[in-house]
């Protein structure tokens, strides 16, 4: 089951060389802002704009103090207008004359929607056709918003489900929020199915539904399913061009939530595309290659044996090379890849092949999604990404490295397993979703996924179904070969949702802690804030969010047990990183910075790195860093990818940059039990 690509063949799967962005932003030291710097606005315009978010402010504060059930539910369907206008005066984020227009009737809506919901009425949650909403994040409490298309005989008080197709925007540096919202008022996308309601993600803005925008996508997701009847068995995810990107990523990360994937153009992977459209030279260190694999998708190509998928390209359209590449790659799994291509098409959709397109998405959505498939195909390389409808992976060998879980349910009760990579493997099928008899042994036999000859399978029965057609069966392997049960864990572990690397804390609730005490050394402690500066900012610029602040003497319990901690400063200065630093693998002194064997001056030096928070173990702990690829990445969405891995050793008399924090003089991952490895 190998997925790596020799060079030689993606190259020849490439069109004709184009440029992607153009040699100007591969210079790095000269980077454009992301989003660009808007215009000046006429003095009548901006005092209309002020005023009239002055009297939309007054009404939300008004609403907020209201005690009844449904207003703070409502609530961010009419915040979402005060804070996409906010940005967009606060940071000049209105790039032409019709972005102020459409910013006066943004404000428009906003009140108009205040004003109801002062009156108790919400008349946009029962408004067909284009309809924006909003809800609040987990991850920083901000207000997000998407856009909604509501065909006309969707029915309010009852009737039957209806399907939902989640489509995933092209990319736009300056399709902030006013001008998101703006353009989902007014503008249907590019499909209407028959009864189907279309959800447009924000995505928190450009980068390719990756990181905060990849828990974007399941979060507008859930809020639809809140608060409109959705067959949750007739979700499909689609995009086109940065939302083909998105689409790619999305169907391979989470193939058992989709009846069907339509990625259109965009990537796939980060190293070709950026070495041959962009025409970059790439120096990756060893870590940065390991980290490709977090959203490279050819590695996760054969996790869609479990997802019907249609992709598109036009035929002279030089993203044709993401589906290109991702066809090379199932191939190689002995799957041939449905590919609809537009005749003599650049980068948009041929009419014909639409309506290809749409046949194809409304038979799969009549059979909708199969929930207990009987075969199982799954491959990952983080424990992000766990499970594969009834199959979930609680354990890997080595983070980083290909793992492959092939599992069936045979006649007879017996179930077949081959592996690799993995250490543990829970399976689980709900009540009534299993076809194993109930009163029998089950038998399960192991296979190694990475036999070239035939072999004789580990056996190992186990109890059956229970009387409600459920069955749970924890699998562990050790030296000896496959176990049933787990044994205790008698440290630390690498499980779902606590694996790294350093920008896996960001996709979950998070708080940042500044530091108020007095520094070991304040050249170090200086970088330190700058740093907590720099992504203060960013992350308001890049994801779109305000982030959480808290002075480390105000940090609270509920703070401790609900979010990420992620602590600025030294140990002499955060009082919160003095409680825990002798608790953390690598060791900060007044004079030196201990990792292993090794010692860095503490005067020059400066550790960043995630960890369980030895405060609340089921959470993570980062030290001095923020989302790790910098401004040089906003420039192309296939370079926002993960920079550094579970920690660094940053030397900081060397200035930060649009590349790096500063010098990084040794970065590594912890290993399974998130102790410290050997280098690499």
């Amino acid at each position: 089951m190998r997925h790596l690509l020799p060079p030689t063949l993606l190259l020849c799967l490439l069109p004709s060389l184009v440029w992607a962005d153009g040699p100007a932003d591969n210079i790095a030291s000269d980077v454009r802002p992301v989003p660009p710097i808007g215009i000046e606005l006429p003095a009548e315009d901006a005092d209309q704009l002020k005023s009239g978010l002055a009297k939309l402010d007054d009404l939300i504060k008004r609403l907020q103090m209201r005690r009844d059930m449904r207003t703070p539910q409502m609530l961010p369907d009419v915040e979402i207008f005060s804070r996409a206008l906010h940005q967009a005066l606060e940071h000049q984020e209105l790039f032409n004359p019709n972005d102020v227009k459409s910013a006066k009737k943004t404000l428009e809506e906003g009140i108009s929607r205040a004003e109801s919901l002062m009156e108790g009425k919400t008349p946009w949650t029962t408004q067909t056709g284009l309809v924006v909403r909003g809800y609040r994040s987990k991850i920083d409490q901000t207000v997000q918003p998407y856009g909604l298309e509501i065909p006309e005989n969707y029915t309010f008080d009852h009737g039957d489900k209806f399907r939902l197709d989640i489509w995933l925007h092209g990319r736009g540096e300056r399709s902030t929020e006013a001008n998101f919202l703006a353009e989902h008022m007014r503008k249907p996308g590019q499909y209407q199915p028959e009864n189907t309601i279309v959800l447009h993600p924000f995505g928190r803005y450009c980068n390719a539904f990756k990181f905060a925008g990849e828990i974007d996508i399941l979060e507008a997701m859930e809020d639809v399913k809140a608060n409109y009847r959705i067959d949750d068995n007739r979700v499909a995810i689609r995009g086109f061009s940065m939302g083909g990107a998105g689409c790619w990523q999305m169907a391979v990360h989470y193939p058992d939530l989709f009846f069907a994937a339509n990625p259109g153009a965009g990537f796939s992977e980060t190293p070709l595309f950026l070495d041959v459209f962009q025409k970059e030279k790439l120096e990756p260190t060893w870590y940065e290659k390991k980290l490709w694999q977090w959203y490279d998708c050819p590695g996760y190509a054969e996790n869609l044996f479990n997802l019907p998928t249609v992709a598109y390209s036009g035929e002279l359209d030089i993203q044709k090379q993401a589906a290109d590449v991702m066809e090379a790659a199932l191939a190689a799994e002995e799957m041939p890849l449905t590919h609809i291509i537009g005749p003599e098409t650049k980068h948009s959709i041929h009419a014909d092949s639409k309506k290809i397109i749409a046949d194809k998405l409304d038979t799969l959505a009549a059979i909708g999604r199969d929930t207990t498939p009987r075969r199982i195909q799954f491959s990952t390389f983080t424990l992000r990404y766990p499970q594969m409808f009834w199959v979930r992976v609680n354990g890997l060998e080595e983070h980083w490295k290909p793992a492959h879980v092939r599992a069936m349910v045979h006649f007879q009760n017996n179930v077949s397993l081959a592996t690799e990579n993995v250490s543990r493997i829970e399976l689980v099928f709900p009540p009534g979703q299993t076809d194993l008899y109930v009163g029998r042994k089950v038998q399960l036999s192991f296979f190694n996924a990475n036999a070239t000859e035939r072999q004789e399978p580990q056996t190992l029965k186990v109890d059956g179904p229970e009387t409600d057609r459920s069955w749970t069966c924890k699998l562990e392997k050790t030296a000896d070969g496959w176990k049933e049960g787990w044994s205790e864990p008698t440290g630390l572990a690498k499980v779902p949702g606590l694996q790294g690397p350093i920008d896996d804390a960001f996709l979950d609730s998070f708080v940042v802690v500044r530091p108020t005490g007095e520094a070991w050394n304040a050249k170090v402690n200086d970088w330190a804030v700058g740093e907590m500066d720099h992504f203060v900012k960013e992350w308001r610029r890049q994801f779109r969010g305000d982030a959480i602040v808290r002075e480390d003497d105000k940090l609270s319990d509920e703070d401790i047990a609900n979010s990420n901690l992620i602590l600025f400063g030294d140990p002499g200065s955060n009082s919160v990183l003095a409680k825990i630093a002798d608790q953390l693998p690598i060791q900060w002194g007044k004079d030196e910075v201990t990792v292993g064997e090794k010692t860095y001056k503490a005067n020059e030096h400066a550790p960043v790195l995630i960890y369980p928070n030895p405060l609340n173990p089921k959470k993570y702990v980062v030290i001095n860093s923020g989302f790790t690829y910098r401004e040089y990445a906003y420039l192309n969405n296939a370079r926002q990818v993960p920079k550094l891995p579970d920690w660094a050793i940053v030397d900081t008399t060397t200035a930060p940059d649009a590349l790096w924090p500063g010098k990084i003089v040794d970065a590594n991952f912890f290993d399974e039990s998130w102790q410290l490895k050997p280098a690499e």
